[in-house]
């Protein structure tokens, strides 16, 4: 019975943590797919989390900190499309600068809105039993027993994926990140829709990140995302840049995430360091066995423009 339990619980865990990475990779699983590789997901999610969590406690509303969330991210990712799209800018090192911009950004903000106050803990998230479902033995708790932002990620990828494979709107994504000419001889505008897919990522990371604050942790630290954002951009490629994909190896990575905390609290004769970098170990053996094995989009970090 004591397994059972133990077992439950890190599985509970695991779908929690795996629900800031599957908001975050399917958002950016759309950018790629329409050929623009944002790494700034990293500073996304701080961007997200400090507007969640300061608007939260001034509000006193979970879901309007996360809309702020969404919309803040999306701002930024805006700016990175302005940059990336229409500069046709370098699209890595414009995401490595947002990665320290959102570091900054976040850092700064929490220093200055809360650096007085005593009581930063915000009124959790509480979860939400789906009748009889969560009455089901080991399962129910896991999958039934969450808050609405679980249920959301878990609804999140097969949405998406039905997007992105069974409509018009999927298929112009599918093609800009393919052959952005040919779409552009198709009447589509290829900037526009870049455009939408890096913002809609944006948001999904902006979102990711106001989970860890306003439905995780409950409170803001400053670097709380610690690498999950770099975490997403493996969990892309390892889920083959599609939305359930993405799902599955969101899971697995929360998994990684969730046993090395379980881990910490065993007493081991070891130093908790090794635990914790565990996640981290893992994305670096799931891209050493995925190479070779790329099925990234044709024009995925190659800049558009309409001279021939």
């Amino acid at each position: 019975m004591d397994i059972l339990i133990t077992v439950q619980a890190l599985l509970q865990a695991t779908v929690r943590m795996a629900t800031p990475l599957t908001f975050t990779a399917v958002g950016e699983t759309y950018g790629e797919r329409a050929g623009v590789v944002n790494i700034g997901l990293e500073g996304l999610m701080l961007i997200g989390s400090i507007a969640a969590y300061a608007v939260a406690y001034f509000s006193g509303s979970v879901p309007l900190g996360i809309l702020a969330a969404a919309i803040t991210a999306g701002v930024f990712g805006l700016c990175f499309g302005f940059i990336t799209i229409t500069l046709r800018a370098n699209q890595i090192i414009t995401g490595a600068a947002l990665n320290l911009i959102g570091l900054g950004v976040s850092s700064y903000f929490y220093r200055a809105m809360f650096a007085t106050v005593t009581d930063r803990a915000i009124q959790p998230l509480q979860p939400i039993q789906l009748p009889v479902l969560s009455s089901i033995p080991l399962i129910g708790p896991v999958l039934f027993d969450q808050n609405w932002l679980v249920y959301a990620a878990l609804l999140l990828a097969p949405l998406a994926g039905f997007v992105l494979n069974k409509t018009a709107l999927g298929l112009s994504l599918r093609a800009v990140g393919e052959h952005p000419k040919a779409t552009a001889t198709a009447g589509l505008s290829v900037l526009g829709l870049r455009y939408g897919a890096v913002v809609f990522g944006a948001m999904m990371a902006g979102i990711g990140g106001a989970f860890l604050s306003v439905a995780y942790a409950n409170q803001f630290v400053e670097n709380m995302v610690a690498g999950r954002g770099f975490v997403a951009l493996a969990i892309v490629v390892f889920g083959r840049w599609r939305p359930m994909g993405a799902l599955w190896a969101s899971l697995l990575f929360g998994f990684f995430f969730a046993l090395q905390l379980r881990l910490q609290t065993q007493n081991l004769a070891i130093p908790y360091q090794f635990f914790q970098v565990l996640p981290y170990v893992a994305t670096i053996v799931a891209m050493i066995l995925l190479r070779g094995q790329s099925a990234q989009p044709k024009a995925l970090g190659v800049p558009y423009t309409e001279r021939a």
